[in-house]
């Protein structure tokens, strides 16, 4: 009993000490302040500089999460797009050798530049195989794109319904690409006999370039080729 006595007057007495260390304290000089009141000093700001830390630190680790997760999509998406390709890679490549093919079939309806009055006398030959009488047949700018040339030839021809009709159709089916645009059929003037018809329509024929023709062309297509 004189034990536990003595034990609880030790304990109150140290509280009473330690409480007493935190009795008059200088604010402006904490250096001057007894140990135990400068160790609690410590370790309260040492416990709000690791909390203030730990808020900052987790808010910058939660927008790298949310960084790391977006570009995690997007390499997925860019993964299963690679991965598709390579699976039809063989189909692809089969698929290019058909297209080039076909390129190279349609190249070869364009006639070159030495033969392209060859193609102008092939379409007049269409229409007087078809007994029409051209009005008209004006050959237009030549209109030069990346890898062909464009020629218009503005057409008026005059006969009748089915000789027209004739001439589209073998227009159609000559070798070379040749396509009617703007077409327009009318019934000739009152003079004329016979229930004539007027077909006004622009033949565009096409010619590939020449190889110099395509240099030049890519020349000034470049920046800084004209001045």
């Amino acid at each position: 009993m004189a034990r536990k006595l003595s034990f609880n007057v030790d304990m109150a007495d140290g509280l009473r000490s330690a409480g007493a260390q935190f009795r008059g304290l200088d604010s402006g000089d904490p250096a001057s302040w007894p140990a135990l009141p400068r160790y609690v000093l410590l370790l309260t700001l040492a416990v709000l500089v690791v909390v203030l830390l730990w808020f900052l630190g987790l808010n910058s680790w939660a927008d790298d999460l949310e960084a790391e997760r977006a570009k995690e999509v997007t390499l997925r998406t860019d993964f299963q797009s690679k991965l598709q390709k390579a699976v039809s890679l063989d189909a692809l490549k089969k698929q290019r050798v058909q297209v080039t093919q076909y390129v190279t079939l349609l190249e070869k309806q364009l006639p070159s530049k030495s033969e392209m009055d060859a193609l102008l006398s092939d379409i007049n030959q269409a229409g007087l195989g078809r007994s029409l009488q051209f009005e008209l047949f004006r050959p237009g700018q030549l209109t030069v794109r990346e890898y062909y040339a464009e020629l218009p030839i503005v057409l008026r021809v005059t006969g009748s319904y089915h000789d027209i009709g004739a001439f589209t159709a073998d227009i159609a089916n000559l070798s070379r690409i040749v396509t009617l645009n703007n077409v327009a059929v009318s019934p000739a003037p009152a003079q004329d006999k016979g229930g004539a018809l007027v077909l006004d329509a622009t033949a565009k024929t096409f010619r590939y370039l020449d190889p110099e023709e395509i240099a030049a062309q890519r020349k000034a297509a470049k920046p800084g080729a004209r001045k």
